[in-house]
């Protein structure tokens, strides 16, 4: 029974994919494939409430073809070789925090700038899974303490960006001291995987250097090697890890609408399949739709914006 609820995680999590991007397309996987469903109901009678950990990795500031391929990020490459690889993923627009609000409210709110006074009173994915008894955890590398509401923190370039940390714009995360006290230095993840309490969704920012902000791609996947290999085993029997860039260099976007960048996007762990590369147009949004399938909640905005089509072909390996 694990191996199956493996398989078809795997298989639901890449429809969820599909189902929230903006063209068609079929992935490139050596030696064949199977059937997926297309919805966890369809899949089996399992609770997707069954799925055990999600966690977000966000990176910064890369095309595509300053990551795949290159010689200075030979473990994402590596990653990406052995797990599923998103060959066409587009941020939603420049700067960096429209792209951190998209991925966890599925929405802009129509804001342009790296603003570090504005607010955001809305519903956001911390919402969604608090209602459904998630536990969360959000880890910011150089944050100070927990709950902090200031702009920056740290020694350039080790520096703490509020701007790559969504959840200190939203007022019902901010305002509220039990919710606010979850986001937290990412000193604390390393007690919480030795302790074996890694919440089931964790979202972690890397300081302003560590996520190739202001210091060299080379660094950046350091850092990624050093983590990544922790958090692996950590994610249960059928958890997922995804690596993604908040906004590239270019104005590329899904469909052919201007957008952040064309970006790199790797998902890990035991949940996602082997060797796969899903070549259908995807943006931020899709990824958000992606987490919220995991666990069977509903669409934010614009994650719920797209047309789901039938998803077939799909193999966990």
């Amino acid at each position: 029974m694990p191996g199956m609820r493996r398989r078809w995680l795997a298989a639901v999590l890449l429809a969820g994919i599909v189902a929230a991007g903006c063209a068609s397309g079929t992935p490139g996987r050596p030696g064949g494939s199977i059937p997926a469903p297309t919805s966890a109901s369809a899949a089996s009678g399992s609770d997707p409430a069954t799925i055990e950990h999600v966690v977000v990795i966000v990176m910064e500031n890369h095309e595509y073809g300053r990551i795949i391929g290159s010689p200075q990020a030979p473990y994402l490459n590596r990653l990406a070789r052995r797990n599923v690889l998103l060959t066409h993923e587009y941020a939603i627009r420049h700067p960096s925090l429209p792209n951190y609000l998209a991925l966890t409210a599925g929405s802009t709110f129509k804001i342009s700038s790296d603003c570090t006074s504005c607010r955001v009173k809305a519903r956001n994915l911390v919402d969604q899974l608090e209602a459904h008894g998630i536990s969360w955890r959000a880890y910011m590398e150089s944050m100070p303490s927990p709950c902090f509401t200031g702009a920056t923190a740290g020694t350039a370039p080790n520096d703490y960006a509020k701007k790559h940390d969504p959840f200190m714009y939203y007022d019902d995360i901010r305002k509220r001291p039990r919710r606010c006290r979850q986001v937290v230095p990412l000193r604390r993840l390393a007690r919480n995987l030795e302790a074996g309490t890694l919440p089931r969704f964790a979202w972690i920012t890397p300081n302003e250097c560590h996520d190739m902000h202001s210091c060299g791609v080379a660094t950046g996947d350091t850092w990624l090697k050093r983590w990544v290999p922790q958090l692996l085993p950590a994610l249960g029997s059928n958890g997922i890890l995804l690596v993604v860039f908040d906004e590239g260099s270019s104005n590329a976007g899904c469909c052919s609408i201007p957008g952040g960048g064309h970006v790199a996007a790797i998902i890990a762990g035991p949940g996602a399949g082997h060797g796969i590369r899903i070549r259908t147009a995807l943006d931020h949004y899709s990824l958000l739709r992606l987490i919220e399938d995991a666990w069977g909640l509903r669409h934010l905005r614009r994650a719920g914006d797209a047309v789901t089509p039938t998803v077939t072909g799909w193999s966990s390996g």
